[in-house]
């Protein structure tokens, strides 16, 4: 259900049935399998899914680390760490210079992947927090990854 709409001083204007926006009757949109797959195997935690699509949402502008852990509640260090880890696995940029900052590389092949992710977890913010949360822990999948054969270059 839709929140109604609010004035600058934040109360609810009152709306007309007319003016209520109609019922989706259509049937729930069907889980994105490229999102998926990359949510379970690219992102550890919430924060880090909100860490990317902040970085995502404001390309191209960079970000350091204390910006970042104020807009999602963390501390400092829990924030380094995650876009450490974001940075680590291609999907963000590190900046180098007098504060360590990081963005959105406007260039990535991933562009297309990250807004339908962005768009999903807009639609479907439950789903999509309850699948990351459903998954073995950070550490877990390390461990496991260790143990995967890879596939040999050309």
């Amino acid at each position: 259900m839709a929140l109604p709409p609010r004035c600058p001083s934040g109360a609810a204007i009152a709306m007309s049935e007319s003016d209520q926006p109609e019922a989706d009757q259509t049937k729930p949109d069907q889980p994105e399998p490229d999102v998926d797959k990359f949510l379970l195997e690219q992102i550890d935690s919430v924060p880090h899914l909100e860490a990317l699509l902040l970085l995502w949402n404001s390309r191209p502008k960079e970000w350091v680390v204390e910006e970042m852990a104020k807009s999602l509640y963390l501390s400092t260090e829990d924030a380094k760490n995650i876009l450490n880890d974001l940075a680590r696995q291609g999907l963000i940029s590190a900046i180098t210079g007098a504060t360590e900052s990081f963005r959105y590389d406007p260039e990535s092949h991933r562009s297309p992947l990250i807004s339908a992710v962005d768009a999903a977890y807009r639609r479907e913010l439950i789903r999509i927090t309850r699948l990351i949360h459903s998954k073995p822990s950070a550490a877990v999948r390390a461990f496991a990854r260790a143990f995967r054969i890879k596939k040999e270059r050309q």
